[in-house]
């Protein structure tokens, strides 16, 4: 072959080189994760300044939509979850329907002339308004300090707005009525609630009409505070549940401190309010986790490595619903006394009788004296348990119950609870049990390395294997809360088998880990596919992704 053949040769290989790295082939079905595998989930941590900057983004369209101040934004977001597109459709439908759903307006102002102002440019609570105008009187009239007129105008202090093209637009709408709204400044009149005569200047009032002193709203206000409330802060008067904006509050608060715990918990309110964010329940951990799909799929912090359930906020607890495990819990809470003695360690064997404690997170014991196989859950042959699946682990109802009296019905109820609670609690000290067989498992692989039995990375397997072991025990756990909340028929047949299919792959799993030696490396890996398997397919047929 000549060099030139050779040249050319070399050149054609990167074109082949080109053809495979492309990632285009189209022979290949590319399996969409959300299909292939049940607990997928996307998401994205965010820092408190990120947040901060996301919320101010939705205040600010909104804002400029509808002509408004940001405290009114901000509350009218809260209350509609951060959705700008229904607070504008509700705008346009009744933008004084949607003020006093608010809570900004009062549907029964006590000042009349309040009133007037409000609904200047709707007249008729029933006719929808497609104008800023109504929107723009309350935010003018939400408070208003008694002071001197300026051209026809009363000085609403608006805090921290940032438009003043805005406030000068809001001000030219309210005219020269809004005078009419308060006193004058060198009129004096007294508190209703320290009862005290102060002139004019120093009383505010909310769009409802009720005229408190500078002094009592900002003990007031400093109250509430001090109580953890900010965005919910209402009217001082009775049966009065007209909402103070958030420049009111900050306008009257002139405590650093107090100031500062107000951002902070309305902050906290807003996130809360809002469907796509959650809160990290980490100890001091100030991540917000993200996600536009609202469901109970597991998130783990990027910070503190927090594992929780995004929709409710709870530890994760697939394939268990969020009321369900809820209920559950509480459940466990209440009826915790009755079901101590489940919580006992040791148990006897059930051939020599011998006093048994379990030191160790699977259920295939054998007893140290007389070396007999049994399940730790039913104290059955363990030879049973070979069969197609665990009869131990479903909990057979009574078919006459309906028939029998109260009490009966309320021991068979209390029967089905502890069936499910003792596996539920034993699983549960399985996991913990599972780290100090990783201990064992640690320093065992530390003799073999020490005696020249293959390396650290040869023994690495079995710490994948125990990694997985804990993971399929995790959602076997909260497989019984599912369980104990399901009717009988054939979902629930269907249910019991996969879960007893999956805990017979998970004991063997763990039998396996406990006894592994590098011989072992194939059986163990064909183990540990099996029993990912099940749990996989348990979570496709009944992870309840709407719940």
């Amino acid at each position: 072959m000549s060099a030139d053949s050779d040249m050319e040769y070399s050149d054609n290989d990167c074109e082949y080189d080109d053809y495979y790295n492309s990632g285009e082939d189209c022979d290949v079905e590319r399996l969409d994760p959300k299909k292939a595998d049940p607990e997928y989930f996307e998401y994205e941590c965010l820092t408190v300044e990120e947040v901060e900057k996301l919320l101010n983004e939705s205040v600010e369209k909104l804002n400029t939509i509808l002509q408004i101040t940001p405290s009114l934004a901000k509350v009218l977001l809260l209350e509609h979850q951060w959705m700008n597109h229904v607070v504008v459709d509700k705008y346009r439908q009744n933008a004084n329907a949607l003020l006093i759903e608010a809570r900004i307006k009062s549907p029964n102002p006590a000042n009349s002339n309040l009133a007037t102002i409000s609904t200047s440019t709707n007249t008729n609570a029933d006719v929808p308004s497609t104008s800023a105008a109504a929107i723009a009187q309350v935010s003018l009239s939400v408070y208003s300090k008694n002071s001197s007129c300026n051209n026809g105008h009363s000085s609403s202090n608006n805090y921290n707005n940032n438009n003043n093209n805005n406030n000068s637009r809001l001000h030219g709408l309210s005219g020269s009525n809004s005078c009419s709204t308060i006193s004058h400044q060198y009129r004096s009149q007294m508190c209703p609630v320290c009862a005290t005569v102060h002139l004019g200047d120093k009383f505010y009032s909310l769009s409802c009409g009720h005229v408190f002193c500078k002094d009592c709203w900002s003990m007031y206000f400093e109250t509430q505070i001090f109580q953890g409330i900010s965005t919910q802060i209402g009217c001082m008067a009775a049966m009065c549940n007209v909402r103070v904006p958030e420049d009111l509050v900050l306008t009257l608060v002139t405590r650093p401190v107090m100031r500062e715990k107000y951002q902070q918990f309305a902050f906290k309110d807003y996130v809360k309010s809002h469907p796509e964010l959650r809160f990290c329940p980490g100890p001091n951990c100030q991540i917000i986790v993200r996600s536009r799909e609202i469901a109970p799929k597991r998130v783990i912090c990027k910070v503190c490595n927090t594992s929780f359930c995004f929709k409710c906020g709870m530890d994760y607890h697939a394939p268990t619903d969020c009321q369900i495990i809820k209920n559950w819990l509480t459940k466990c809470a209440d009826d915790s006394e009755t079901a101590n003695y489940i919580s006992a360690n040791t148990k006897d064997c059930p051939k020599c009788h011998i006093c048994i404690e379990k030191n160790g997170g699977c259920n295939h014991m054998q007893c140290f004296n007389c070396k007999y196989d049994f399940c730790w859950m039913c104290l059955g042959d363990w030879k049973m348990h070979g069969s197609e699946y665990y009869e131990c682990s479903r909990y057979k109802d009574n078919p006459n119950i309906a028939n029998e009296s109260v009490h009966v019905q309320a021991r068979e109820a209390l029967k089905k609870y502890l069936h499910y609670y003792e596996r539920w609690e034993n699983h549960s000290k399985s996991l913990q049990l599972e780290q100090q067989t990783l201990d064992r498992l640690r320093q065992r692989i530390n003799d073999k390395v020490m005696k020249g039995r293959g390396t650290w990375i040869d023994w690495q397997y079995l710490f994948n294997a125990a990694a997985l072991l804990a993971k399929c025990r995790y959602t076997l756990q909260y497989t019984y809360p599912y369980a104990y909340s399901m009717e009988s028929g054939s979902r629930k047949d269907l249910f019991e088998y996969q879960q007893a299919q999956l805990e017979a792959e998970i004991e063997n799993l763990s039998w396996k880990i406990e006894r592994a030696e590098t011989t072992d490396l194939g059986d163990l890996e064909n183990q540990m596919d099996i029993a990912e398997k099940r749990r996989t397919t348990l979570l496709k047929d009944f992870f309840p992704l709407d719940a």
